[in-house]
């Protein structure tokens, strides 16, 4: 077979009136191609196609441009989002430079590559009856999940939503790039009871999410219960979180928890009846407790003594007494469960609780399948600690960007978020995506809406910055143009404040440019001529914030220890960046 397609493009290309010289090189290309194909040990063979999008950043860098007309700030000391309005190839390429390495959480729900028009490849639709519909897909995904893998943490998750269409594939393919060995689990999450009754067969009532970690051997869980109703059993709190006690006699495996059935879990516990404090050795005034029922029953412990003085050691184990003064040795019981891969709970139900949700939002209906906002706040939830920057690139509706919302007001959190969507007309209604649905969601989510009842919502304090990506004409990648180096860093202040988290422009002019944050400052000067820098270090070194000078070089590292002093660190533009986009067109 592969001989064959080698021999039919030979003559197609043939028939194009191709050079030898031409023929020569795509014979060699081929060549190439067909020795990674035999070479792959993927259990997955598809034809990789070249995607535009991709390719067009061996001539083009892309770059982020803020519409500060749509920046919303509810509070200065709240967390800085991000909405991105682009190319999400684009922008991971951007976040590689960026953030890499800092993302705790991606959750991403990709086009599922059912054959309806609902997913464009290179500008085209890609329908059902596409020969070369998988291999598109698969491409499409490699080329943003292998971008998306370096931009998680060592501890990181990935979650990826998706339905059967595209299930096997994905999965071999997220194997291939994460890894076997870091696969979590494959999820079934009940999105609709009811099931689609317009199917032939099975009316199909569930979709899946992929979870992988970056390093499973490092990566954990929050200990956290995501059905409300035992959630709320879990009443008591210390320093440590939600607990609930619970007798640390052994009760309920009845006959076999007998003092005669496991007599080495009988023995006693020392406990000081004033102060309640417990003991596993014996110390004087202290009174010996032993697992005996009110009823008289000689029952046993539910762990030996070397686990009995951990959990003394950690403060798990506690006396209390009760009524009629009888001392009871009771253990915490944290919060948290075996996470189950069978997501049942009725909340995840994507009508009422994704699209009504939206609808309630925006008063009508603009999008079609958003994602129950609560399955994504419990994903977050498991996931995530309250620090953590949450990724989604696959966007759609803004639906991960509210629930980090909602996550925060919940736990008091300081997550932060940063979402990438294109602006296409969507299937659901008319406008972009970005600017019609997703933007408006989340300025009426942090500012405050009123619901189809005329009821008032109040806000979620936080701040949203809104940018687009943009493409810098630079010709050729390795062998980049005097002129276009210097258009990169006239053009990529922006990107800079954004990895700096120093979002607010406040001075900008032929010679530089100056960002400041919530405790720092960041500064571009554009230059090759620097007879205007040391006025601007003057500038910084007044402000006596922590500063990062970023100075135009043609190389690395010219200015660091001429510039660098106490309060200012000194960063190379646009060498830096040119490395990070050079490493990407490699992978």
């Amino acid at each position: 077979m592969i001989g064959k397609n080698l021999k039919d493009s030979l003559i197609k290309r043939a028939r194009n009136n191709m050079t030898e010289k031409d023929l020569e090189k795509e014979i060699l290309e081929l060549k190439a191609q067909i020795k990674k194909l035999q070479k792959n040990n993927l259990g997955l063979v598809f034809e990789e196609k070249k995607e535009e999008i991709v390719t067009q950043c061996q001539e083009k860098v892309p770059v982020f441009a803020e519409m500060k007309t749509k920046r919303i700030i509810s509070d200065d000391k709240a967390p800085n989002n991000l909405l991105i309005e682009g190319d999400n190839y684009h922008v991971l390429c951007v976040l590689n430079y960026t953030h890499k390495k800092k993302i705790d959480l991606i959750y991403i729900d990709p086009p599922y590559n059912t054959g309806a028009r609902d997913w464009k490849y290179d500008n085209d639709y890609v329908d059902s009856e596409d020969t070369y519909r998988h291999s598109k897909w698969l491409s499409f995904m490699r080329h943003r999940l292998t971008l998306a893998k370096e931009l998680l943490k060592d501890d990181g998750f990935i979650v990826c939503a998706i339905d059967h269409n595209e299930l096997f594939t994905l999965g071999v393919l997220m194997d291939k790039i994460f890894g076997e060995q870091n696969r979590i689990g494959i999820i079934s999450v009940v999105h609709k009871p009811e099931g689609r009754n317009q199917e032939k067969f099975f009316g199909t009532s569930n979709e899946f999410m992929l979870v992988y970690a970056k390093d499973k051997s490092i990566a954990e869980f929050n200990e956290v219960i995501l059905e409300p109703e035992l959630a709320k059993k879990y009443n008591l709190s210390d320093n440590f979180g939600n607990y609930r006690l619970q007798n640390f006699i052994r009760l309920t495996d009845g006959q076999l928890a007998l003092r005669s059935v496991r007599p080495n879990f009988w023995y006693p516990i020392y406990v000081n009846p004033k102060t309640l404090d417990v003991s596993a050795r014996k110390v004087r005034g202290f009174r010996e407790v032993y697992p005996v029922t009110t009823a008289g029953v000689e029952m046993s412990w539910k762990a030996l003594p070397d686990t009995l003085q951990k959990g003394i050691s950690d403060g798990s184990i506690i006396a209390k007494k009760d009524s009629s003064d009888r001392l009871t040795i009771l253990e915490k019981i944290r919060e948290g469960q075996v996470v189950k891969t069978h997501w049942i709970r009725k909340e995840y139900n994507a009508i009422q609780y994704g699209t009504k949700v939206l609808n309630d939002i925006l008063g009508e209906k603009v999008f079609d399948f958003p994602k129950s906002l609560h399955l994504i706040t419990d994903v977050i939830k498991l996931t995530s600690k309250p620090n953590a920057i949450i990724l989604d690139f696959f966007a759609g509706s803004g639906t991960t960007g509210h629930a980090v919302l909602e996550m925060n007001k919940i736990d008091g959190g300081s997550r932060r978020f940063i979402l990438c969507t294109n602006n296409e007309n969507n299937n659901g209604g008319g406008g972009g995506i970005a600017e019609s649905v997703c933007y408006p969601r989340l300025k009426a989510v942090i500012s405050g809406y009123k619901n189809k009842k005329n009821e008032k919502v109040v806000g979620l304090s936080s701040n949203l910055f809104y940018y687009r990506s943009a493409l810098v004409d630079i010709e050729r990648l390795y062998k980049i143009s005097d002129e276009a180096r210097i258009r990169i860093t006239y053009q990529a202040g922006e990107m800079i404040a954004v990895r700096e988290d120093t979002l607010n422009e406040i001075e900008k002019n032929d010679w530089w440019q100056i960002f400041e944050g919530q405790e720092r400052i960041t500064a571009i000067y554009f230059k090759e001529d620097k007879s205007k820098l040391a006025d601007l270090v003057e500038i910084l070194e007044k402000k006596k914030k922590p500063t990062t000078l970023y100075i135009f070089s043609w190389g690395k590292n010219e200015y660091k220890s001429e510039y660098s002093s106490l309060n200012i660190r000194v960063e190379d533009i646009p060498e830096p960046i040119l490395e990070v986009y050079k490493e990407i067109n490699r992978l």
